[in-house]
């Protein structure tokens, strides 16, 4: 559980090395920004047979650099709002145990921000301008979770929020700049993307559910309860299955799609790893697992779709 820390003592400070800087990023988490970029990808050379490597690589670095500017404003701002010390689990921790000041974390996510739209309007150049207008939003998205006056993350729609833009939007997105449109197919084959990058969410607010009561967070974990909590992440781990499975029986992707299933023992264990515990640190594993699978399920289908090109 997390206790609070008054701002006005001094964190453990240990020399910041590259590793400290990598941390703050939460490269666990980062993969949610890299799988659905190379779905959507896969799914375009699948519709066009080709493939703009500029857009592809902008793209990703793009999504990778909003990903951790976002994490950057969730270890900000939940140091300044007494939410984290240097005894919080599945943190970055640059702030509370290292001591980089929280003025620099919040800067260095606004230059990774700064970046991305310099790569954005190259993008939106060599496309369309509602691209740009798509990537604000985004960014905006990307701060209010947990910056503004009521942060996303505190609420019950964080998991819809984070789902939407993570997982359907860069699918989408990704799709688009490469054929110039968006058809039917990459809407359905994204939905599985918008469940498994909410369950990473609800996943890390059933860890911290005790911890978030205490500070007043309204989050869907907390409105559920720790079992109903569970129940509903293996409910969107099932979905995904059944809906890649529904796809294939109606025609609309290849049989080859159906490799994702080697992702299940992996949701298994992500959906064990909570049952029966309360502490933070015993549910790491479990955090760890859904991720995983959020992962090896978007790369899957990814291997599925270029298989079915051979």
């Amino acid at each position: 559980m997390q206790s609070q820390l008054q701002h006005n003592s001094s964190p453990t400070v240990e020399k910041a090395s590259w590793k400290v800087w990598w941390q703050l990023t939460r490269p666990h988490t980062l993969t949610a920004a890299f799988a659905p970029v190379l779905l959507g990808t896969a799914l375009a050379i699948e519709n066009s047979g080709r493939i703009h490597w500029g857009m592809f690589l902008s793209m990703l670095v793009a999504s990778l650099f909003i990903q951790a500017a976002t994490n950057m404003f969730n270890e900000y701002y939940d140091f300044k709002r007494g939410l984290d010390n240097e005894n919080s689990v599945g943190i970055g921790g640059a702030i509370v145990r290292h001591g980089i000041q929280p003025k620099t974390v919040l800067n260095l996510a606004f230059s990774l921000y700064g970046i991305s739209v310099l790569l954005g309007a190259y993008i939106s150049i060599s496309t369309s301008w509602w691209v740009a207008a798509v990537g604000v939003v985004s960014l905006a998205a990307g701060y209010l979770y947990t910056g503004g006056p009521l942060p996303i993350a505190y609420t019950p729609f964080g998991e819809l929020v984070s789902g939407f833009f993570m997982g359907i939007l860069i699918i989408l997105i990704s799709f688009y700049i490469q054929t110039g449109t968006v058809t039917s197919t990459s809407v359905l084959v994204s939905f599985p993307s918008f469940l498994l990058v909410g369950a990473i969410l609800l996943a890390n607010n059933i860890r911290d559910l005790d911890g978030d009561k205490e500070f007043g967070r309204k989050t869907l974990a907390i409105l559920l309860g720790r079992t109903g909590a569970i129940r509903l992440l293996a409910g969107m781990f099932a979905l995904s299955y059944i809906w890649v499975i529904g796809l294939i029986f109606a025609g609309a992707v290849s049989p080859w799609l159906a490799i994702v299933a080697l992702s299940i023992p992996s949701a298994i264990k992500a959906t064990k790893g909570f049952i029966g515990n309360s502490n933070p640190l015993q549910m790491m594993p479990a955090m760890a697992a859904t991720a995983k699978t959020n992962t090896i399920f978007g790369l899957l289908l990814s291997i599925g779709i270029f298989l079915s090109l051979l």
